[in-house]
């Protein structure tokens, strides 16, 4: 640290400015050397390199404010930050925007520019693509990191309803937590298995019987059986409700909507057995409560709140939505043209079967769907050409899009896997911080990580980065930083 008095310092004159006034000066980050002229830096006053064109002139705690250190002799400012990320910041005085380089660490760049007091408005759109994308995954780790770190404290100022809720929730929500919360898990999932083959082979002829009015109904210990596992949904279903945080969230999510569908028809059926006739006739109520027992496949969805695998399909289909547009844009074009020729080619055969070009659209789907089923065929020679056509077009038209659908999936399962993995070193390096006594409450930076995260995407005051990494940034009380740690 330089003192006052040092001789290696520019003199001041009393009006303080400089008596030697330069526009150039040299900045050394990270050990590379970079020239910079006034004209250029004056282009962005804010930023930290044109302040260093003035700074001289008020003083050693005005120099000292910007830089970690400075050499009067060489007049060259010396900065203990990253020059990876320095050589791409520096384009915004030469071009007007910044590009970040492959590699550099998104969440690692934001903070480098916010160091140098350049506005995140400079860098390009792909490149801001990618920090919103780190951006979340940091949230969903502290969000992770902050569920367990939540399960595993108990706050002795909450009521004891409020503590008997948090565990009934925990107790049917997360399997991992305990071992009866995993045997429950298991037991709901068959449950979810017995009910769907319950469903299944009511329909078989030979188990079904005869009531007095002559009409087949399932066997009645079956119907014990769908009784029981109603009966288990419905209890699973009030206590998630009762124990939730949030009752109107968990009352509109999608599962939970399912779970309801696949409840609901049981007690509607029931209603209407036992009240319905007398409002109405006994053939209508036969026919409602039969559709309300289709409902019942609604349940076989209840399994995807209990598979990563499933939830992983679903998410990947949403993300997919642009490719499977494509995919039906594609078909339909193809089964409009297809269908339309070959009704125009099988007019001359009289033994036709293309009666008309909608009735045809079957045909067409069936043909570049690659299923046929043979009920409708062409008869001619240019009927079975446009057919031979159609189904090699409909091989391609489905090939197409499958690849980025596969990507999409195969990215999201990686990086679920990713952030588990993350969530528990942030888990292991909190533990191993508070032993060690070198850093804060962990627990209180990640609530900070979740607070910030409701103020935007670009918030500038990120302690916990992906992995290992964390990044100090320069304070008011702090004028140095420490070496920039890696980023994996």
């Amino acid at each position: 640290i330089k003192m006052a008095g040092d001789s290696r310092f520019p003199d001041v004159d009393a009006d303080g400015s400089e008596k030697n006034e330069e526009t150039e000066i040299v900045v050394n980050v990270g050990g590379v050397r970079q020239v910079f002229y006034g004209d250029n830096l004056n282009q962005y006053p804010e930023t930290r390199l044109a302040e260093l064109i003035n700074c001289l002139s008020g003083g050693y705690d005005s120099i000292f404010s910007l830089c970690d250190d400075y050499d009067p002799g060489k007049r060259e400012f010396y900065f203990d930050r990253d020059p990876d990320a320095f050589k791409c910041i520096i384009d915004v005085y030469y071009f007007g925007e910044i590009h970040m380089k492959k590699g550099i660490c998104p969440i690692c760049f934001k903070n480098e520019m916010e160091f140098w007091k350049v506005d995140l408005k400079f860098l390009d759109d792909c490149c801001k693509t990618h920090l919103s994308e780190k951006r979340e995954e940091l949230e969903e780790i502290a969000r992770r990191v902050q569920l367990i770190l939540d399960d595993l404290g108990v706050d002795a100022s909450e009521s004891r309803w409020k503590r008997c809720q948090k565990y009934i929730w925990k107790f049917l929500e997360k399997p991992e937590s305990s071992y009866p919360a995993r045997v429950i898990a298991v037991l709901s999932f068959l449950f979810i298995l017995i009910s769907s083959v319950v469903m299944c082979v009511g329909t078989i002829p030979d188990l079904q019987v005869v009531d007095a009015e002559g009409n087949r109904m399932e066997h009645p210990t079956l119907d014990s059986i769908e009784t029981a596992c109603i009966g288990w949904f419905t209890m699973e279903y009030v206590l998630r409700l009762i124990s939730s945080p949030n009752k109107l969230h968990f009352a509109l999510s999608f599962m939970n909507i399912v779970d309801v569908l696949a409840i609901l028809p049981f007690y509607v059926s029931l209603t209407l057995t036992h009240l319905g006739a007398k409002l109405m006739e006994l053939s209508n109520v036969q026919q409602a409560v039969q559709a309300l027992r289709i409902m019942r496949i609604a349940r076989i969805f209840k399994l995807a709140r209990h598979s990563s695998g499933l939830q992983t399909l679903t998410y990947a289909l949403k993300r997919s939505f642009k490719e499977l547009g494509l995919l039906l844009m594609y078909l339909a074009v193809g089964i409009f043209v297809f269908s339309a020729l070959g009704y125009t080619m099988e007019q001359s055969h009289p033994e036709t079967l293309f009666k008309s070009i909608p009735q045809s659209f079957w045909w067409a789907i069936i043909t570049m769907t690659t299923v046929g089923y043979g009920d409708i065929y062409p008869k001619t020679t240019l009927g079975k050409l446009n057919a031979a056509i159609s189904f090699l077009c409909g091989v391609i038209a489905i090939a197409l899009p499958i690849h980025p659908i596969i990507n999409n999936f195969v990215r999201y399962y990686n990086k679920q896997r990713v952030l588990e993995t993350a969530a528990k070193h942030e888990l292991e390096l909190m533990e191993l911080n508070s032993a060690e006594g070198k850093a804060t409450s962990s627990k209180s930076e990640l609530e900070e990580l979740a607070r910030e995260s409701k103020e935007g995407p670009y918030s500038s005051r990120l302690k916990v980065s992906h992995s290992d990494t964390f990044i100090h940034l320069l304070s008011e009380e702090k004028h140095y930083r420490t070496r920039l740690q890696s980023c994996k």
